[in-house]
């Protein structure tokens, strides 16, 4: 099985010394169970949904092969709060992006990560309760990590001391705790 991780910067791993970010250390936990998966880091900095949704298809086409069983996993919408694009607006390319790469293969999203500054932050949250009804809509699993990773300090005391965006290998960790604890992620990946 192959499976992409297509996002942004938090996708990405970006500020974590171990350069594993959540991603390396969900592949790190689901390769001692499954040896034969394969995973590709998609994500790159300051990407929006906008840029996600014109880059993502040449990208996954390139790693997923008919040949092989694939699965996308996205995770996005941190830099549309922080450059305040609207709800609406991210709402429209995720649903897009989800429709269009769920008719090919099993899709999974992840919701956006906790930002320093409260006013992002907040709009993080409502970026959040939006993207997991449309992922209900859409029969998408979806994990919320906003909660999980506001219930310790670690994700923003690490961002904060970095380039205040971005936690350290601690917070990526707790991230990749929550994505492996839910339900949605196990049942998933079964």
């Amino acid at each position: 099985m192959r499976l992409c991780f297509v996002g942004d910067s938090i996708t990405n791993g970006t500020g974590d010394p171990e350069y594993l970010g959540w991603v390396g250390r969900v592949m790190q936990h689901e390769r001692a169970r499954r040896a034969e998966l394969t995973s590709y880091n998609l994500g790159i900095r300051r990407d929006r949904s906008d840029q996600v949704r014109a880059r993502w298809r040449a990208e996954v086409e390139a790693r997923l092969p008919d040949e092989h069983e694939g699965r996308v996993v996205f995770a996005f919408g941190a830099n549309d709060a922080v450059q305040e694009v609207a709800p609406s607006v991210t709402l429209g390319h995720a649903e897009a992006i989800l429709s269009e790469a769920g008719a090919r293969w099993p899709v999974f999203l992840v919701g956006p990560a906790p930002l320093v500054e409260d006013g992002a932050r907040g709009r993080v949250a409502a970026l959040d309760e939006v993207l997991a009804v449309l992922g209900a809509r859409l029969g998408v699993p979806y994990v919320s990590v906003l909660d999980g990773l506001m219930a310790t300090p670690t994700w923003l005391d690490e961002a904060r001391a970095g380039d205040g965006a971005h936690p350290g290998a601690a917070g990526y960790r707790r991230f990749a705790e929550i994505v492996l604890a839910s339900r949605a992620w196990r049942d998933w990946m079964l």
